[in-house]
């Protein structure tokens, strides 16, 4: 049974002397909540079961960045940024906006508030800070996590190397038709059983290790000389590390959108805080410690790119840059067996990314957020979160398929970019207005880790940048990213997608509560397994007692269902 208690101080009632003895009875069920002040102020923390330490911390991290993007991207970002030397900065600075993001987040992360000091990364950042208009930033949210197919470019990515594993020549579609299986394939072994779904995880995530330390090791090699393949010719990349064209204000850009999307996640255990043993150390240590190792290890892996692969092959391999290494540094047989490495490698980011996806949809579907809440927060039929898995893989399906041949890939990577920068601009924006209320003495900010103002102003700075400049045209001469679409394409998506939200917010926060003689309210809830979230209560107008005294009974209510769903037949 998961019932829900409401903590001491959750509500500020709006009616004077209403409560009750029932209410008052949850309101007691909270007084073992783990406790933190801050100033004057005692914070009601979460007391689920905190299982992730600080080398899992730093692993939640790893495996979430080190994916398809060190294999894919490096072609693309040569070929924008036009020569070696311009590539190897432009992995530099996207590692350092990485850090700065990641600091920026631990920051919010920090604070000892259960608003902030809980799962859900940036969206319970941007419900602190912009709290008006109400829901708002819930909803445009909401819409951004419902919409986009983040890993819908990885499938496309597994289908490619799988082809070039069975010496197939990697047509658009019939990649495209083995991403489409691969998304499938995560959705099941996600929705039968998640227990062989994280088993599948894991035994997955070691071959990324495994082959980014092998293409480091192989660089170095070459360098001195120890490769002997036949295909192999010394490509003297760093005799003239700037030899080539000179970068442009768009190819920057495009080759910076390349970069972060190879560092998203950086701000993951932002996402799990109510699970880590010591949120501050993981903060503080776990994550960037983990987001600056794999930053070194990607410069050594370009490095070791540059080596083997010559510079016009290099900027003609596309997504499957790695096939071309091992091959010219190997033979075709290593080729092959890398290609099928590197694609179970995106297949293992596949089924992360749907096993977390279909949780934040199942957890907006507990808030009250979407129509029909009770279908998309359901378990049923096999104790996983299937309506939510399903949302997302057809999302994926859609993503994949809908782009013109040859588009898919660039579409989908910069339609994610795009609107995390935007949200990552918001999120610094936020930063900096909570430090300047506090410094005039309107509001209490105390967090336990604090980052350089100069930091989060960079961090701010270069979302602004990667916001403003995809509109900037290429050069004459210069090819768009995209082959059949104008390169503002993913920027007008982006856009479009937070207008729906607005939209769905005018709906179901405006004109549906007002046609249906209802307000609604969102309050803190505290479920048994420890762990605090919000939850959307709908109070008629007719209800003439406190907001305290509807919200206890329609807990009750819900509690007393879930007893009788519980009882045997």
């Amino acid at each position: 049974m998961a019932f829900l208690t409401l903590p001491k101080n959750v509500f500020t009632s709006t009616k004077s002397e209403h409560s009750t003895e029932e209410f008052q009875e949850n309101v007691e069920k909270s007084s073992s909540l783990e406790k933190e002040t801050v100033g004057e102020q005692t914070i009601e923390l979460d007391t689920g079961d905190r299982r992730i330490g600080l080398v899992t911390a730093a692993f939640l991290i790893t495996n979430r960045i080190l994916g398809a993007g060190i294999f894919a991207t490096p072609s693309t970002i040569l070929l924008m940024s036009g020569s070696v030397g311009t590539a190897l900065m432009l992995w530099v600075l996207g590692m350092l906006i990485a850090l700065s993001g990641l600091f920026v987040y631990a920051e919010f992360g920090s604070y000892p508030s259960r608003l902030l000091q809980r799962n859900g990364g940036e969206k319970n950042y941007l419900e602190y800070a912009y709290s008006r208009p109400k829901y708002l930033v819930t909803c445009m949210y909401a819409l951004y996590i419902l919409l986009t197919g983040g890993s819908a470019g990885i499938c496309v990515v597994f289908g490619e190397y799988i082809l070039r594993a069975a010496q197939v020549e990697p047509t658009e579609w019939a990649a495209r038709g083995l991403g489409i299986a691969s998304v499938c394939f995560a959705f099941l072994v996600n929705t039968l059983n998640v227990k062989v779904g994280i088993f599948v995880l894991n035994v997955l995530g070691t071959f990324k290790i495994v082959i980014v330390l092998l293409i480091a090791v192989t660089g170095w090699v070459a360098l001195g000389g120890g490769i002997k393949n036949e295909e192999f010719t010394p490509t003297h990349a760093f005799s003239n590390a700037f030899q080539g064209t000179s970068p442009t204000a768009y190819g920057v850009v495009i080759s910076l959108y390349n970069v972060i999307w190879s560092f998203m996640g950086y701000s993951n255990v932002n996402y799990n805080l109510s699970e880590v043993k010591n949120p501050i150390k993981a903060l503080k240590y776990s994550a960037p410690i983990a987001v600056v190792s794999l930053g070194i290890i990607y410069i050594l892996v370009n490095i070791a790119y540059f080596a083997v692969v010559p510079f016009d092959v290099m900027t003609n391999s596309g997504r499957i840059l790695a096939a071309d290494f091992f091959r010219i540094a190997f033979g075709t047989r290593a080729e092959r067996a890398c290609s099928v490495f590197i694609a179970l490698s995106a297949l293992g980011n596949v089924i992360a990314a749907t096993f977390s996806q279909g949780r934040i949809v199942q957890q907006f579907g507990r808030e009250g957020i979407l129509p029909y809440s009770a279908f998309w927060a359901s378990q049923k039929p096999f104790n996983s979160p299937f309506t939510g898995l399903l949302e997302h893989c057809i999302i994926i399906i859609i993503t994949i398929v809908a782009p013109p041949a040859g588009d898919a890939y660039d579409f989908v990577l910069n339609l994610i970019s795009y609107p995390m920068n935007i949200i990552n601009f918001f999120v610094a924006g936020a930063l900096l207005w909570l430090r300047y209320e506090a410094r005039k003495g309107r509001r209490e900010w105390i967090p336990n880790i604090k980052t350089p103002v100069p930091v989060i102003v960079f961090f701010l700075l270069s979302s602004l940048y990667l916001i403003i400049a995809p509109y900037i045209p290429p050069a004459k001469g210069q090819s768009s990213v995209y082959n059949h679409m104008p390169y503002w394409i993913h920027c007008v998506a982006a856009w479009g997608i937070f207008a729906l939200g607005v939209l769905y917010w005018i709906i179901w926060g405006r004109v549906i509560p007002k046609v249906g003689k209802y307000r609604l309210i969102s309050r803190d809830v505290h479920d048994t397994d420890g762990y605090w979230r919000n939850k959307f209560f709908k109070i008629p107008y007719s209800y003439q007692q406190s907001d305290e005294e509807f919200i206890a009974q329609e807990l009750q209510k819900q509690a007393d269902k879930e007893v009788f769903s519980e009882k045997p037949i």
